[in-house]
């Protein structure tokens, strides 16, 4: 589980599109469905985009870094993951919250769903 977090955090910070989309095909699977307070995205190409979207508008135009914090709690299928997104040359973290993943029999994510806590 640790290693699927770890891919799973790096791949919002990922600067080289190919290995962004690369690694997006490995976490989620095709018919996955992730959800945000704003929006829903079905299927992993809707998934791929907004990986892109949120690496465009805050880790390269505004030089933010998301980061984990602290350890994942794993239920089962489900895993909570906190993050933070945090100055990328250090600073305190300007929003947070929670991903709730639930993972299918091979350990890819088919729902994922975020809560914003700050």
């Amino acid at each position: 589980m640790t290693e699927l977090i770890d891919r799973y955090i790096a791949v919002w910070n990922e600067p080289d599109a190919t290995k962004r989309d690369a690694v997006v095909a490995e976490i989620w699977r095709e018919d996955a469905f992730a959800a945000s307070v704003a929006s829903g995205y079905a299927g992993r190409e809707a998934i791929a985009g907004r990986v892109t979207r949120t690496y465009e508008d805050f880790v390269a135009k505004q030089g933010f870094v998301f980061r984990a914090v602290g350890d994942p709690d794993v239920h089962h299928e489900g895993m909570r993951i906190r993050w933070e997104m945090a100055p990328a040359g250090g600073g305190p973290a300007v929003s947070g919250g929670v991903q709730f993943l639930i993972l299918d029999a091979g350990g890819r994510v088919r729902y994922d769903y975020q809560f914003i806590d700050f």
